[in-house]
């Protein structure tokens, strides 16, 4: 390929650009070989002629198409070189907010500046177990890289972080440390992983400072060694520090600060425990105020000072050895404040001695004060003859007491990384070990000095190593692939290295000089100049000669040589030292004595010794001879062994900008520290080979457009690949043929995408010209189509013009025609009605007038009529009047005598009338009723008879009035007449005029009242309306409210129960796990200990294993002998012990109290409806004619209804008394705190007496009233009846039996008695119950406060010694508890021997009694065959039982549990075990055998966990046992007795339940069992779907030839990729869970857990498929989105056909759906952002924007996703209140329900296999 061919037009370039360093451009004209000057066209539109050097013939570097850009790993560029690495890492930094790349085995991490939500738990497990090159960059990739290879290749790993100060160094060896003791856990109980992070917090307190480019920049390297053990788990670790900076504790340069802890301490300060330290604020100490500003932005230093304190408590360090740290850090600031004050001469100063900052600097110290003081001043000269002391100068005495504060910071530094080392060691031994490198990168400023010429020997060292790596790794590659090798030229820096360490080198000329008495740094300087001049690595700088210049391999560094020597000698003098080692304080002359040892080595391990982290502490006159540059190259040395005896991992920080700014890139700086961290010479090597790397495979979906048909033809992919390069590239060196792989020179991948390009633009320029004249045929056939339209449409619209005028003709003249008969019809009727109106008024008034007449004549009849009525009632009410006189006076005096009458009698019958208060009245009151119907009846004799002489005396009198009359009617006649027609007619007008008033009056009236009537009428009707209206709304809203919070409410209420759950559940699973460690701990333990002793259980143990395995025991509940001797032989003495809880006893009393409650709940709703049925209050009749017979049989019935309910209340008190009698046998600790029972119990009773007390005060009545009545009636019999006569009973006539009452009343008092009497112990026995529990609790109180007493001393003990008296504790423990069973035991062996000779006198009887009975049978059988022939019969019928001895509950549960497969039962009734089990169950409960129950349900549930243990990865077992599991749990409730679980049981079915026994707790146990099953059902079918799901659903092509493979280069960053295809389809996942649905229908899994195991790994699908994507770059594409697609179809299709589609699985996969449809969706327009965030509801605005940051084209006609689109999508969603949580959790696990799923099978009917092998079975 030609360079015409590559820089043609449109090819873009790139062009230096001194602000942006690299320029891209786009060539306007084609190159020719020998053009001076290429014709370009910038972005900006702008026109430039680039020159070009002919003879190197150096031409722009090409840029990547792109397709290519933003590639996950930089080697997978087609042109690599450093503009295409930098816009890369540009363009993922700011457009995808990645800052992870890789960049072949080196991992580029450039640092945000902002908090990111990718290093969550989440993160972690996503990462977990994945192979580095199939996730996005992530330190987590590379740790996850480093621990695989440690286990794989038993080899050990190093991660070397390196970078500037800034780029984020530290906090990527923090993940990548997180990342490990995460994965790998610890292999003991001492939280190592805990405090190897613990170590963080102190390391970047004591050693990390403010800088100017960084404010937590670490100023020490350190090397963290993560020990594992065979398992690869976490034991131990190990730190090495390199290069403490020293000098910062003295000196900060202006916006820096010392070192964190120094200003933590000062913020601190106001503690009391502080107060002896005397410190202030930081600004008030010279050490601490140097840089202005003491505080950063954003940190709250009391609040690390905290964390700090807590972390070095989690790492060991005693409370104690914390002051004296804190006093001698506080001690330091102290020295910086002493004041030094210069003599008069200028050789000689004096400290004060009443300095406060000095006397506090000794205080703290504990060191003598004018010692001190004096040898600040002073120096000591040996000579081989004498001994001289020197006074100093003032800057002299400043740099001593300066290098003193130094010493002992380093030495305080040094003290605590060994404490730290001691913490993080193990006694365990190493395996292996992962290191983890946090050192500085290459460092140039202004001034260089010493640190930065150290730092930058070490970076040549580590660089050296990288270069060797890296090349190395190229080459195990091309041999790998059978490539031929040629040896590749990489920059080799051992020059510059030997120029630094070798002999004669700069370090060795330094300690020459060091040694030298007069050395200055001049010298050096000169003697380098004089030595090195000729070296291609070193030079003197033109204007300078205290300067030098070495060239590294990142750039030139000019040192400054001032202060070489000083800080190489690291001076301190030695009588400054010595006062410090007579400290008082023993941590401070620690520090500072002679031969102290080294920290323990904790990093050996099989394959390599390492040394000590820290160089061994000497005299301190020998110390000085070890420079600091002697003692930097040694540890250098020690480190590069050690990395080069591991296999190295890299991460190279970058630092984007210098003003912290997010996401803000700077391209010069970027570049800068990507040439001093060796990227670019990784990019370089890789370029100089075959950087592009293709499979076959891939080769070929791609670029097989670029293949001809006939050659399409082969089946061999790699004979077609072979075939299309050779047509294509000429040049065969360009490419190479692996074994397994395509290697290509760099630009051949573009190369080919061009030619890819150039096919389809050629194949899209065929398909456009046929379309368009596709669109220009269809645009004349529409014209023409449409001028026949109009034609048509206008001759129609003429001729439908025609055809109106003539239908508007032809209406005109029917208009005209309609109109002339209107008008003359209407004269017409007009002269019609006129004359009918005339008719109408004429006869209307001839009826008016013949009306009127009719109506005065009818008024005058009327006004005659009232007139005589009138008349007639004046006389009537006359007579009537007088009557009623003569009644009243009469009907007094009856009145007056009957008053007196029945005073006599109240008087009389006072005494009777306060017994009979009820009947009496009611009796007296008939008589006296009687009586007075009596009297009324003779008054109105008498009345009668006196109105009959008064009306013939009346008829007489008018006789003669008549007579009188008729013999002057013919004088008077006239004139009287005449006076009264006057005067009648003078009324009839007064009457008139009056009739017309009231008339008036009333119509008045009425015409208001209507009036009114009618305002109030409306007035009412609208307060109706609005009334209507107001409860209308008043309804709606209640309704609308009461919906809404019921609706809320059963949200609330659902969330509630799946919140509790799953808390539930998930105690159970941590209840498993702790179940599991102790079992594993307990193995151990046997192993370990071989001889036996004491063991104490583990508190959970003890506490969840009784809830769940054993029933519990107790010495209160030790009533049956027998049972619980052998309970404590079945489980022994240990658990029998161990499972004495609390909490069991405590919810089984509250159930049993609970149940007695309802008992009494019942009795007491009987007792009362008996009392409200009981003796009706008699209602004496109203009926006078009641006779004696009646009265006496009511009485009669009376007493015998009296009777009857005394006996009933004998009744019921005899039950209660036995209820009573039943509480008070049951002694349970519990009884005392549920009091309601006993006091319903106690008012029962005493509402029961008071009922017998009226029932006794009414028998007794009726008694008294019998017998006076009898007499009454024997001595009054033949007088006249009296008052007491008429109130004596009506039937005492008759005989009563008198016996009867008076035994009733005996009978009554008799009970009262005894209920008395058994009121009277109950109450006794409830009081000593009530003593006995305060007793108890008092003790438990006591106890309490003793455990409290001895925690709190525990907590102030130091952490050994709290380990001693937790030990000694757990020993006395141990100790009661084994006498308590020891005294058990003894009572226990008594009763045994005790039964047993019982159990022999009975055995003997019944061996007798059988021998009796078996003689007695064998006569009958001589005599009555057919009887034998029947009785058989019978004892065939099977009764749903199955019995089976004791001695045969093991070889039960081995056949039945253990040993049984799932295979054994093909073909049988499904979960047949469980149907077995719980008939053994019944025939124990049949017998009333407690102990059998509890024994064969404990080794049923221990039997079915060792199953599972054993077979932890069987999905048919597991699936088997809890369908069994289950099934026994639905049978346990199906057979309970409960009503509520018997609503579908047959009368058959009815007659199998248990009789005994409540197992209420054996179900809770087998339904957190069935949770445990479920659980690890679960994760078995996860562990088998899991490697199955990324494959499947992301990688496999579902849709063939639906995605093209992205031009990656194919170059995998891992060694660990295993050999051979583990690809996976849709079809596997399919079949796989075809094969779970058939096994679990197979064994009867009931069909609702069956659809919750679906939802629960079609969770577990979405979450690990989204997790995936949102992860992977490569797959965050349109056509991933349709095989997602296709994918989800065909699994909702299997749903379907499996008829699982309403397990809620489909609604789980709803955020994988709508990612999948993101995809696909267009991301353009503001419109498509509103439709992605309404249709995107089920992801989170992070993963939403994720998805789009990863959307990458395929192929260059899809467009990017903007980074304007993903801002606009971002401002859309702002208001969601979604989870901070990138990923989701796949681990989490839905709580599972056991909906109660009743059998239709009955017990008898089932059939046991031959196969199981349980003949010892008996059927019952």
């Amino acid at each position: 390929m030609s360079v015409s061919e590559l820089y043609s037009q449109y090819t873009r370039v790139w062009i230096p650009d001194p602000d942006e360093v690299w320029r891209s451009a786009e060539l306007t004209k084609d190159y020719k070989e020998g053009d001076k000057s290429l014709q370009l066209r910038l972005e900006d539109e702008t026109v430039q002629e680039y020159p070009v050097d002919v003879q190197n013939n150096q031409l722009p570097f090409l840029r990547n198409p792109d397709i290519l850009v933003g590639e996950n790993d930089l080697t997978a560029l087609s042109y690599l070189h450093e503009p295409a690495v930098l816009h890369n890492l540009k363009v993922r930094f700011l457009e995808s907010n990645h800052i992870y790349t890789y960049c072949g085995i080196v991992l580029v991490a450039i640092n945000p500046y902002d908090q990111l939500p990718i290093y969550g738990q989440d993160v972690i497990y996503a990462y977990s177990g994945q192979n580095m090159g199939d996730m996005d960059p992530h330190i987590f990739a590379v740790a996850e890289e480093a621990y695989k290879q440690m286990a794989r290749d038993e080899k050990n790993q190093s991660i070397i972080v390196s970078g500037e100060s800034g780029a984020g160094k530290t906090v990527s060896a923090k993940y990548a440390m997180r990342y490990f003791t995460t994965v790998s856990g610890s292999a003991s109980d001492t939280n190592i992983e805990e405090k190897v992070l613990a170590s963080s917090p102190i390391m970047e307190a004591i050693g990390n400072a403010k800088t100017t480019r960084n404010d937590n920049s670490s100023r020490f390297g350190k090397y963290i060694q993560i020990g594992f053990d065979k398992r690869y788990r976490i034991i131990g670790a190990n730190m090495r520090t390199y290069l403490l900076e020293k000098s910062r504790v003295v000196f900060q340069a202006d916006d820096e600060r010392n070192y964190h802890i120094f200003y933590q301490l000062c913020a601190a300060a106001s503690l009391p425990e502080f107060k002896e330290l005397a410190l202030t604020c930081a600004e008030d100490f010279f050490y601490t105020s140097q840089g202005g500003n003491t505080v950063i932005e954003g940190v709250d230093d009391a609040e690390d000072f905290e964390k700090t304190r807590q972390a070095f408590t989690l790492v060991g360090v005693r409370e104690s050895h914390q002051i004296s740290i804190f006093k001698i850090i506080a001690s330091i600031l102290h020295l910086g404040n002493v004041e030094i004050e210069a003599e008069r001469d200028g050789e000689s100063c004096r400290v004060s001695p009443e300095d406060e900052h000095l006397s506090d600097f000794c205080r703290l110290l504990g060191v003598e004060h004018s010692q001190m003081e004096h040898w600040l001043c002073h120096r000591k000269l040996v000579t081989t003859s004498e001994t001289y002391v020197k006074t100093m100068s003032l800057q002299q005495v400043v740099n001593a007491r300066d290098a003193l504060a130094k010493h002992i910071y380093a030495q305080l530094f040094h003290w605590i990384v060994e404490h730290v080392n001691k913490a993080l060691h193990t006694s365990l031994k190493q395996h292996s070990f992962i290191g983890v490198l946090d050192i500085y990168g290459f460092e140039t400023f202004e001034v260089n000095s010493f640190e930065q010429f150290c730092i930058n020997y070490a970076n040549e060292k580590l660089q050296q190593q990288f270069n060797s790596h890296v090349f190395k790794l190229e080459q195990e590659e091309y041999m790998k692939e059978q490539i031929p090798w040629t040896l590749i030229d990489f920059y080799d820096n051992q020059p510059c290295i030997d120029l630094i360490e070798a002999k004669l080198g700069i370090l060795d000329l330094l300690d020459e000089e060091c040694k030298v008495p007069r050395g200055t740094d001049q010298n050096w300087t000169q003697k380098l100049y004089d030595r090195h001049s000729g070296s291609q690595h070193f030079q003197k700088p033109r204007m300078s000669n205290k300067a030098f210049i070495v060239i590294h391999f990142a750039d030139k560094v000019e040192y400054l040589s001032d202060g070489f020597l000083e800080k190489n000698r690291d001076t301190v003098y030695e009588e400054q030292i010595n006062i410090l080692k007579a400290s008082k304080f023993p941590l401070v002359a620690d520090l500072f004595h002679d031969g102290k040892d080294s920290a323990p080595a904790t990093t050996a391990s099989s394959k390599i010794n390492i040394r000590p982290s820290r160089r061994p502490m000497k005299a301190s006159n020998k110390e000085h001879k070890k420079t600091v540059g002697y003692q930097f190259r040694s540890s250098l040395h020690l480190l590069m062994e050690t990395l080069n005896a591991t296999t190295p991992h890299y991460v190279r920080c970058i630092k984007p900008n210098d003003e912290k700014l997010p996401f803000h890139f700077n391209s010069k700086r970027a570049v800068q520290q990507l040439r001093a961290c060796g990227v670019l010479e990784t990019i370089r090597i890789s370029a100089a080979g075959y950087p592009s790397r293709w499979s076959y495979h891939d080769f070929f979906n791609r670029y097989r457009v670029l293949v001809k048909k006939k050659d399409l033809a082969n089946a061999d992919k790699k004979a077609i690949c072979r075939s299309v390069l050779e047509s294509l590239i000429k040049d065969p060196d360009k490419f190479q043929f692996g074994r397994t792989k395509i290697f290509f020179r760099a630009g051949q991948v573009a190369y080919l995408e061009k030619l890819r390009a150039d096919k389809f633009r050629a194949a899209t320029i065929m398909i456009q010209k046929t379309v368009r004249g596709w669109l220009q045929k269809q645009k004349y056939r529409r014209l023409k189509g449409a001028t026949l339209t109009l034609q048509r449409h206008c001759r129609g619209h003429l001729a439908r013009r025609l055809a109106k005028h003539l239908r508007r003709t032809r209406a005109a003249v029917v208009l005209q025609k309609q109109y002339r008969m209107q008008r003359a019809r209407r004269a017409y009727q007009r002269v019609r009605r006129a004359a009918v109106v005339i008719q109408a008024f004429a006869r209307g008034m001839f009826v008016r007038r013949i009306y009127h007449q009719v109506l005065r004549e009818h008024k005058a009849t009327v006004i005659q009529k009232h007139v005589r009525g009138w008349m007639a009632r004046r006389r009537f009410q006359r007579l009537r009047g007088a009557a009623i006189v003569i009644q009243c006076g009469f009907r007094r005096l009856k009145a007056k005598q009957a008053l007196k009458a029945l005073r006599i009698e109240a008087r009389s019958a006072e005494h009777l009338k306060r017994l009979n208060v009820g009947m009496e009245n009611k009796i007296v009151q008939l008589q006296r009723k009687i009586d007075d119907q009596n009297k009324e009846v003779k008054t109105l004799s008498e009345q009668l008879s006196a109105i009959t002489s008064a009306h013939a005396m009346e008829v007489e009198k008018l006789k003669k009035e008549v007579a009188c009359y008729q013999q002057s009617q013919d004088e008077d006649r006239g004139p009287q007449l005449q006076e009264e027609v006057e005067s009648l007619r003078t009324e009839l007008q007064r009457a008139h005029s009056e009739r017309k008033v009231l008339e008036d009056t009333h119509t008045r009236e009425k015409d208001e009242l209507k009036k009114r009537v009618a305002d109030l009428e409306q007035e009412n009707a609208l307060l109706k309306d609005e009334k209507e209206q107001l409860n209308n709304q008043i309804l709606c809203q209640s309704k609308d409210e009461f919906a809404q919070n019921s609706v809320k409410e059963n949200l609330m209420m659902k969330k509630e129960l799946e919140e509790e759950r799953s808390r539930y559940q998930n105690l159970v699973k941590e209840y498993s796990r702790l179940e599991q460690r102790y079992d594993n701990l307990r193995d151990e333990m046997t192993i370990l200990k071989q001889t036996p002793g004491h063991r104490r259980n583990p508190s959970n143990q003890s506490s969840l294993e009784s809830d769940s395995n054993y029933p519990s025991i107790s010495t209160s509940e030790v009533g049956d002998t027998e049972d619980t001797l052998q309970q404590v032989e079945e489980i022994g003495l240990e658990k029998a012990a161990m499972d004495m809880t609390v909490f069991l006893k405590l919810q089984k009393r509250v159930r049993e109290l609970e149940q007695e409650r309802k008992k009494l709940q019942v009795q007491l709703e009987k007792k009362e409806q008996q009392d409200g049925k009981g003796v009706p209050a008699e209602q004496p009749s109203n009926d006078s004619d009641l006779d004696q017979d009646a009265d006496l049989a009511y009485n009669s019935l009376k007493r015998q209804e009296l009777e009857s309910e005394n006996k009933k209340l004998k009744n019921e008190l005899n039950e209660l008394r036995k209820a009573v009698a039943d509480q008070a046998s049951e002694h349970s600790p519990a009884a005392a705190g549920t009091p309601d029972s006993y006091s319903l119990l106690l008012n029962q009773l005493r509402l029961a007496n008071e009922e017998l007390e009226v029932r006794k005060e009414e028998v007794l009545i009726l008694r008294t009233q019998i017998v006076s009545a009898d007499q009454r009636r024997l001595a009054g019999k033949g007088s006249e009846p009296n008052i007491n006569a008429r109130t004596s009973w009506p039937n005492s006539e008759k005989h009563v039996d008198q016996e009867d009452a008076i035994e009733a009343y005996h009978g009554v008092c008799q009970t009262n008695r005894l209920l008395e009497a058994q009121l009277q112990a109950q109450s006794r026995e409830h009081e000593e119950e009530v003593d006995n529990l305060k007793a108890q609790l008092e003790a438990l109180k006591e106890e309490m406060d003793r455990q409290q007493q001895t925690f709190c001393q525990t907590l102030l003990l130091s952490p050994e010694a709290q380990v001693e008296f937790g030990i000694q504790q757990e020993m006395s423990q141990l100790t009661n508890e084994n006498l308590d069973l020891k005294e058990l035991v003894e009572k226990l062996e008594k009763n045994e021997r005790k039964l047993k000779k019982q159990l022999k006198i009975y055995m003997k009887k019944v061996q007798d009694l059988e021998a009796a009975q078996a003689l007695a049978q064998s006569e009958r059988k001589r005599h009555e065959l057919n009887r034998q022939v029947t009785v058989q019969r019978k004892e065939k019928d099977f009764q749903g039982m199955l019995e089976y001895h004791k001695e045969d509950e093991a070889l039960l549960i081995r056949n039945l549990v253990t040993e049984l497969k799932p295979q054994t039962l093909a073909g049988a009734v499904p979960c047949l075990p469980a149907y077995i089990l719980y008939m053994c169950i019944r025939h124990a409960d049949y017998v009333n055998d407690d102990l059998k129950v509890h024994a064969l349900l404990t080794s049923t549930i221990n039997g079915i966990k060792k199953v599972l243990k054993k077979h932890n990865e069987d999905f048919e077992m597991t699936s088997f046992w809890l369908s069994n599991t289950c099934r026994l749990l639905h049978c346990l409730k199906q057979y309970s007795g409960d009503e509520g679980f018997m609503t579908q049981n047959t009368a058959k079915q009815n007659e199998h339940c248990l009789k005994n026994f409540d197992l209420t707790e054996y179900r809770q146990v087998l339904s957190d069992l069935s949770i445990q099953i479920y659980q690890q059902l679960i994760k078995i079918a996860e562990g088998l779907l899991q490697p199955m799901i990324v494959s499947a659903m992301l990688e496999n092509e579902s849709i063939q030839g639906l995605s093209g493979v992205k031009p990656t280069g194919y170059r995998k960053r891992t060694s660990s990729m295993p050999e051979g295809d583990n690809s996976y389809c849709l079809e596997a996942i399919i079949r796989q869970m075809n094969s779970f649905h058939t096994v679990m229908c197979d064994q009867g899994l009931d069909p609702e857990i069956i659809l919750q195991v679906f939802r629960q790994l079609f969770y577990m699908i979405n979450a690990v498929t989204l997790n995936n994507l949102l992860l992977r770059k490569d797959v965050c594409s349109w056509s991933t989105g349709m095989q997602l697609r296709y994918n989800i179809s065909q699994l909702e299709e299997w749903l379907r056909g499996r008829n699982l589609h309403q397990s809620g699985a489909v609604e789980t996969m709803e955020p994988l759906i709508q990612a999948a449809q993101l995809l696909q969706l267009k991301k353009k327009s503001p419109e498509d952002a509103e439709a992605i965030c309404s249709l995107c509801t089920a992801l989170s605005t992070q993963q939403i924007v994720k998805i789009l940051n990863l959307y990458t084209p395929l192929n260059e006609f899809e467009e990017r996703v903007t980074v304007a689109f993903i801002r606009t999508i971002q401002a859309q969603l702002q208001d969601r209140n979604d989870p901070q949580q990138l990923l989701l959790d796949f681990k989490h696990m839905f709580p599972v329900l056991f909906p109660f799923n009743p059998s239709s099978l009955t017990m008898d009917s089932i059939h046991i296999p031959a196969c199981l092998n349980l003949e010892f079975l008996n059927e019952v």
